[in-house]
């Protein structure tokens, strides 16, 4: 089955096909960061609207340059991201879909995110573990298949990507945060700042931010935040959130028993991340597996595939299209199923 993926659940406009025999065969994406960046964050109405701009000009090149074999399928993200962002992608899926007489699906986001390492080699095989971290949602999971998902662990507060965004701009490194304190941290000296690990030191999974956001704020006002200044501050703030991150990781393998662990979601593309848990992979005799950086971010490749596996599976949008959340969680989802 060739499924076309469409993905405008924020701020990158983007489109893929997927082929179930011969796998990603192309994608196109085109980031809004210069648009938002003055605003240092996303503005949903300007996102919606240039998604409007560019779908169509991205699915016709891309469609254009895999030659004339017809799709068999619509993926779209339905969910969750900006309502007005996801509107124009469900519209745009929908129509091409009806036009072409073919079945379209909305799938979850954060779905397409925990099975985005399967468009690398090796793949992981279910069962696993997964850390899903992004700019709006810090999870972990457990995951026996598609669609069984169980959350162990979630954020209560700020996503660890929102923190890295926040932190940045409170140094004033400019949008987005994740890449501009990782940036700016290469330069901090190692342990001239210390920052706390939050909910570390109780049990359990969950995770909170908020407070290291804090300390950030505290510490960047205690001082004139020279270079030197700024780039302790975001080694430390890197480094308390990378640990968190790992700590939890850590906990969840031990109480799961998991032998793999995808990771997944902008953060997972941090490289101090990766290292480290590539040096926990190697203690514990772990296997993590990570999408290319590039599908790390936002991408419509994840979605293709995403919807490619459930639209073989015979599911499909009810009559009159499924709506778009705002709001939704990985609870709700269950396994593909026809509709």
């Amino acid at each position: 089955m060739r499924v076309l993926g469409i993905e405008t659940s924020c701020d990158e406009t983007a489109v893929a096909v997927f082929d179930t025999a011969e796998g990603l065969l192309g994608h196109r994406l085109y980031s809004q960061t210069p648009l938002h960046a003055e605003y240092g964050g996303v503005v949903p109405e300007l996102a919606a609207r240039d998604h409007v701009r560019r779908l169509l000009g991205l699915t016709t090149d891309l469609t254009g340059a895999l030659g004339s074999r017809e799709l068999d399928g619509v993926a779209y993200t339905a969910g969750p991201g900006l309502i007005g962002a996801l509107l124009v992608g469900a519209a745009f899926a929908r129509g091409l879909a009806l036009a072409r007489g073919i079945p379209a699906l909305g799938v979850h986001h954060m779905e397409a995110h925990l099975l985005a390492p399967m468009l690398e080699d090796p793949a992981p095989e279910f069962p696993f573990l997964a850390l899903l971290v992004s700019g709006g949602h810090t999870l972990l999971v457990d995951v026996d298949g598609p669609g069984r998902y169980r959350i162990l662990g979630r954020s209560l507060d700020d996503a660890v990507g929102e923190a890295f965004d926040k932190a940045a701009k409170l140094l004033g490194l400019g949008y987005p945060g994740g890449p501009a304190i990782a940036a700016a941290a290469e330069d901090g000296r190692p342990g001239a700042l210390r920052f706390p690990r939050p909910m570390t030191d109780r049990p359990g999974l969950d995770f909170s931010f908020s407070g290291l956001k804090t300390f950030t704020r505290n510490t960047a006002a205690e001082s004139a935040l020279d270079p030197q200044r700024v780039a302790d501050i975001a080694r430390a703030f890197e480094e308390a959130a990378v640990d968190t991150l790992v700590i939890k990781v850590r906990r969840a393998l031990e109480s799961s028993g998991r032998q793999r662990c995808v990771v997944a979601g902008g953060v997972g593309a941090n490289r101090r991340l990766r290292q480290r848990l590539a040096q926990l992979g190697e203690r514990m005799s772990v296997s993590f597996f990570f999408p290319r950086p590039e599908f790390c971010t936002d991408n419509a490749a994840m979605v293709a595939l995403a919807g490619a596996q459930r639209l073989v599976a015979g599911e499909r949008d009810p009559a009159g299209g499924r709506p778009v959340r705002p709001r939704w969680s990985l609870d709700d989802l269950a396994p593909p199923a026809a509709a």
